[in-house]
């Protein structure tokens, strides 16, 4: 029996959570008024989410990762050039043979921003330039709440994907996500120590706001009737098709890195921030932008892809930190040696 249970011991209780409220969602659903204030609840969770976002964004991190200003670029050009340029391309490979819808959400998955929380995780875990990060991160958040709308009203007018009204997106996103963000900021001073003590107390808050999304989304889409239109072989080809962009958008970044020459620290940034695109900001701007029947269908490649890169980046993480220990035990041991016996412990110096 353990040995039968081993494998999902691995799984993240998020994962598991997720696919708990697709399911439930699937068995019972909200209708009528009852979704709309459901909805409603699922709005002021997303806006409180992004008010503590707000509040545990510290000004000195800013300042400190804002002037590696290469860095950022890199990450940018990564997020909503080299993303968007892959989905298009396998948007258009792909026409005919996916359901459309699908590939709209496929499409639609990257043109959003990075995550935040686990990104600067697996930096951390990593060992990278942490303050980079948070940096990096926050910016392609904030820049997104305008510029995804955007490229969504740009590119998913192309091949029959959606279309959208930018100007009234952009203002319902900015009202539910940067003002409640910017006003948690502003009140930094004053509720930043407590948030920052209270981490673990307020984590319900974070996942439950995007499960409560998750479930009013897919609850419209299961009336709208999502599991006539989705079928196990279209599960498969969006998990192969995720796997594929983020193959790609990772090489990418790996010879970016390489070819402008960037420490090992700004290199996992770049990994890391890079690759990952956000389940927080992407399911109520998916809201916000596509109708609501649509919306469960819509983030559904989102929601794959986010545990994809999650336990590709978990395991990558990993693998740098311990590479990174075994470097500090080898020179705390080459420390502890005379000048003589340390030149056969240290590994080889490459060259340039």
């Amino acid at each position: 029996m353990n040995l039968m249970l081993k494998p999902f011991r691995s799984l993240d209780p998020f994962l598991i959570c997720l696919i708990g409220v697709v399911a439930l969602a699937s068995l019972l659903q909200v209708r009528g008024s009852a979704a709309a204030a459901f909805s409603v609840l699922a709005d002021l969770a997303i806006a409180l989410l992004f008010f503590l976002h707000g509040a545990k964004l510290s000004r000195a991190a800013i300042v400190q990762g804002f002037g590696n200003w290469r860095l950022h670029a890199m990450c940018f050009g990564s997020t909503y050039v080299l993303f968007p340029a892959t989905g298009l391309v396998l948007a258009w490979l792909a026409r005919g043979y996916v359901n459309p819808l699908l590939l709209s959400g496929l499409l639609f998955l990257t043109l959003l921003p990075s995550t935040v929380q686990s990104s600067i995780a697996f930096t951390a875990m990593a060992r990278g330039n942490v303050a980079a990060a948070v940096c990096s991160a926050s910016l392609s958040n904030l820049v997104g709440i305008v510029l995804t709308p955007a490229l969504v009203a740009l590119f998913m007018r192309v091949g029959g994907h959606a279309a959208v009204s930018s100007a009234h997106s952009v203002e319902a996103i900015a009202l539910q996500l940067l003002v409640p963000f910017v006003g948690g900021h502003l009140l930094r001073p004053v509720i930043g120590g407590w948030v920052d003590s209270h981490k673990a107390v307020l984590m319900p808050v974070d996942r439950g706001s995007i499960l409560l999304v998750v479930y009013s989304a897919f609850s419209a889409a299961v009336v709208g009737g999502i599991w006539t239109r989705v079928s196990g072989a279209d599960m498969l080809v969006l998990l192969a098709l995720s796997a594929l962009i983020l193959a790609v958008i990772m090489g990418g970044n790996v010879l970016m890195a390489r070819l402008a020459g960037l420490p090992r620290e700004d290199a996992i940034v770049l990994l890391f921030c890079g690759s990952k695109k956000s389940l927080v900001s992407g399911v109520p701007m998916a809201g916000a932008l596509f109708p609501a029947a649509q919306v469960g269908v819509m983030v559904l490649p989102l929601m794959i892809f986010h545990q994809l890169q999650l336990f590709v980046c978990a395991a990558l993480a990993a693998r740098f930190r311990r590479e990174a220990d075994r470097a500090d035990a080898l020179m705390a041991q080459a420390a502890t040696l005379p000048r003589t016996k340390a030149k056969s412990v240290l590994p080889p110096q490459r060259s340039g």
